[in-house]
């Protein structure tokens, strides 16, 4: 399971991960205006919960703690504080979760409402549960970059395990795909766990029996809210972000009438080629978005009709209602019976 990041450049999300980095860089000695020099956002607004910034900018000071030659240590630390709390309704759902496995999937999701920097995908298999994170950055930075954001984005999957499981749960061992660095012996020390470096993809291992455990905070009102809540803000995301935020809305305006690539590419003033390529420049593809608007059409219809799903189905342009059931399950984790069950 895979999610799709949000556009580089825009300012959408809380400061939070830069106050913490910048919190760190002040202990050892580097000032804010230092840390955040270039970056666009102003030092006495990181705390501001109405400030919106970007992954762009996110990066930029990232790239400053790197030329500034902070503690390799950096990247942990900062992402030993970035406990779910700070992450607003996106972590709040991930902490009511009814079952660890809801905790993976949703994760995956709901991951653009989080200033992602890296895809993240999970799978299980030959029990266990594996977080990768594919080799190509979303964004065509450093290899010095990618390393810190590898290394924060770990730590980060580590801590909020804990907070989500209620108590310490280290994973079975964590994968690099680049050779170990000097500051190796900082990842066994933080992660809790063995490292192997120069492996095939990066890729963080947890105990497959977790999965059906239940989360200590556990609550099933306040999960289906707060993920409701998920949804709308993912979706409006999706629908006013760039071309993809195009694509979205004319594949909205007539629920049941799927124009083609081609014929969008024409209302929009280019070729099928150039909106593939800007897509593409997005992170995301026309076959992506409409998969999106299937399952959000979806999930509208069997909340708020009484439709029956071969009804839905062909409204949704599915050429037969097992696809759809399918399709459903994949988005949903459920099957259609189960969603709509009181």
């Amino acid at each position: 399971m895979r999610n799709r990041a949000p556009l580089f450049n825009e300012r959408i999300y809380a400061p939070y991960k830069i106050a913490a980095l910048v919190e760190v860089l002040c202990e050892q000695g580097i000032a804010p205006s230092q840390s955040l020099k270039g970056s666009g956002v102003d030092e006495d607004r990181i705390y501001d919960a109405t400030a919106l910034t970007s992954v762009g900018q996110y990066v930029a000071v990232c790239s400053n703690a790197i030329a500034l030659r902070a503690s390799p240590a950096t990247p942990f630390e900062t992402g030993a504080r970035l406990h779910l709390s700070a992450y607003g309704m996106y972590g709040y759902a991930l902490m009511s979760c009814l079952s660890m496995r809801d905790y993976f999937r949703l994760g995956v999701k709901y991951h653009a409402l989080a200033t992602p920097t890296l895809t993240i995908e999970w799978s299980e298999h030959d029990g266990k549960a594996v977080w990768t994170f594919p080799d190509a950055l979303l964004f065509n930075e450093s290899r010095e970059i990618r390393r810190f954001l590898i290394e924060q984005q770990f730590i980060q999957h580590v801590t909020h395990l804990q907070d989500v499981f209620g108590r310490s749960c280290p994973p079975i061992k964590a994968c690099f795909s680049y050779s170990a660095p000097a500051h190796a012996q900082l990842y066994s020390k933080y992660l809790g766990c063995p490292c192997i470096f120069d492996h095939e993809q990066c890729e963080l291992h947890y105990d497959g029996a977790i999965l059906d455990q239940k989360p200590h905070l556990a609550h099933r009102l306040t999960a289906a809210v707060l993920q409701q809540t998920c949804e709308r803000l993912i979706g409006q995301a999706k629908a006013s972000s760039g071309i993809s935020g195009e694509v979205y809305q004319r594949l909205l305006r007539r629920p049941g009438e799927f124009p083609s690539m081609q014929l969008i590419a024409e209302q929009l003033g280019m070729t099928p080629r150039n909106l593939r390529r800007r897509l593409q420049a997005e992170n995301g593809s026309f076959a992506d978005i409409l998969d999106d608007v299937r399952s959000s059409l979806a999930i509208e219809y069997l909340r708020t009709t009484k439709m029956n799903t071969d009804d839905i189905a062909l409204l949704l342009g599915f050429s037969e209602p097992t696809n759809f059931r399918r399709a459903f399950k994949r988005w949903t984790g459920k099957t259609t019976s189960e969603y709509r069950a009181p």
